[in-house]
């Protein structure tokens, strides 16, 4: 019996190390959170095998990975109630300490874009930017908007777009050059009444040190959630779920152009595919398919039920689809318009793609 239950130990302990080996991160990963089981998966996007799962905190809704893919963020939103970031390792597959993000409550919408992670917080009506190297939030600013939900940040972080849900609006912000703005309070040398010195010389006021922003505040359709800019950044789309349209914003004129009635009630995801060419909707009972150049519906795949988040694998091969309802992610040929795999995770919501360096 000894004889026996050493044998049994070491092959287990063999299988440990086996199993240990095959559940490393892979280079290139999906994210993919569990709103059911407060979790963060991490799957191998070929095989659609779930390799970790990391406990994330209560109520994730988006994730984020850093651009060298060693880092996840994700949003714990709690509609208000909470108010932090949870932090994931990886490489190692562990929770690290939550970011507070204080009286920034309600965080949902997340990016990663010129070092920092970039978050919308709905009942302080603003969005913000953390910095991991300092470890500080080192930006806010308020939109003024009800449930500012989703954010999307330009390269260079000098142009962002937030979509505001209750508002029904869209707000773009512009970084201007550092000599625009309003100066922060009078300059030195200003007299107790607000007057220069005699003599004194007044110019245009200074701006931040660091540049103004300038604000514009797009109507568009009822319920304004999931948006997608174009790969060439020349339009936002914009997923209207209580109306069942699709607002097209033309970013150069800062106008919405066309409104497309295209029945998709309650869709709360909208991603453009990377060459440009469709735009895929999760309204709920069908992943829809749009031709972006003629704005027509080419597909409406009724057997995957798309609920959540839509995530592009950067080559154009896939699309993985969160179908809440359902309990799984699945794996979408963008060739064929089939389902190609599927993974199984409670309540699937905000996916994201994680490529290490």
């Amino acid at each position: 019996m000894r004889i026996a239950a050493i044998v049994a130990a070491a092959f287990l302990a063999a299988s440990t190390i086996v199993s240990g080996q095959e559940q490393s991160t892979p280079k290139q990963a999906v994210l993919a959170l569990s709103k059911q089981d407060h979790t963060l998966s991490i799957i191998d996007p070929t095989s659609m095998r779930i390799v970790a799962t990391v406990s994330v905190g209560d109520d994730p809704h988006e994730v984020a990975a850093s651009t060298d893919g060693s880092t996840a963020y994700v949003s714990n939103y709690g509609f208000g109630r909470f108010h932090t970031l949870a932090v994931i390792d990886l490489v190692k597959q562990k929770q690290l300490p939550f970011i507070d993000l204080g009286a920034l409550e309600g965080p949902h919408g997340l990016d990663f874009a010129d070092g920092k992670v970039w978050f919308t917080a709905e009942v302080a009506k603003a969005i913000g930017s953390y910095n991991p190297a300092t470890k500080k939030i080192d930006w806010i600013m308020g939109t003024g908007q009800n449930r500012t939900h989703m954010i999307y940040v330009f390269p260079g972080a000098k142009r962002i777009l937030t979509t505001n849900v209750n508002s029904a609006t869209v707000t773009i912000l512009d970084k201007m050059d550092h000599s625009a703005g309003l100066a922060p309070g009078p300059p030195p040398g200003m007299q107790p009444g607000g007057g220069p010195p005699p003599g004194m010389r007044m110019g245009p006021p200074p701006g931040p040190p660091e540049g103004d922003w300038e604000e514009t505040v797009i109507p568009v359709g009822h319920g304004s959630e999931g948006f997608d800019v174009s790969p060439d950044g020349k339009e936002a789309w914009i997923a209207n779920a209580q109306d069942g349209t699709i607002s097209v914003i033309d970013l150069a004129a800062k106008k919405v152009v066309t409104t497309l009635h295209v029945d998709v009630p309650g869709a709360n995801r909208l991603k453009f595919t990377p060459d440009g060419k469709y735009v895929l909707v999760s309204p709920g009972k069908a992943l829809v398919v749009l031709d972006a150049a003629t704005r027509k519906v080419v597909h409406r795949l009724s057997d995957i039920h798309a609920s959540g988040g839509i995530l592009m694998r950067p080559d154009g091969s896939r699309a993985y689809v969160a179908c809440g309802h359902d309990g799984y992610v699945a794996a979408v040929d963008l060739k064929t318009w089939k389902m190609v795999g599927k993974v199984a995770i409670a309540g699937p919501d905000g996916l994201a793609w994680a490529d290490r360096k």
